[in-house]
C-alpha cells in the first residue's frame, strides 16, 4: 500500500474509531439516565463498541504511521529490568 493510501486509510479508521467510541458512550449513558425505556441489551453492546472503537483507533494508527516506536516501547524501556542500562552488569 502506497504511504499516501495508508496514511488516508488510517486516518479514516481512526475517525470510525472515535465515532464508535463516542456513539457507544453516548448510548451507554442514555440507557441508565433517561426515561426512554431502551432495549438493557442494547446497552451492553454499547459498552463492548467503545473496546471494539478503540480498536479501530489504534489499527488506524497503526496503518497510518502515527505509532512511534517509543511509545510501543515506553513500558520496556522504562520498567523492563533487560532494557536499563544496568552500570553493575559484568563484562565477561
Amino acid at each position: 500500500m502506497k504511504r499516501k493510501n495508508a496514511g488516508l486509510m488510517g486516518n479514516v479508521l481512526m475517525g470510525l474509531g472515535m465515532v464508535v467510541m463516542v456513539v457507544g458512550v453516548g448510548y451507554s449513558i442514555l440507557a441508565e439516565v433517561s426515561q426512554l425505556n431502551l432495549p438493557q441489551f442494547f446497552a451492553h453492546g454499547a459498552v463492548m463498541s467503545i473496546f471494539i472503537g478503540a480498536l479501530l483507533w489504534l489499527a488506524g494508527a497503526r496503518i497510518g504511521g502515527r505509532e512511534e516506536v517509543a511509545d510501543r516501547y515506553w513500558w520496556v524501556k522504562h520498567f523492563d529490568k533487560r532494557c536499563k542500562n544496568n552500570e553493575h552488569r559484568s563484562s565477561h
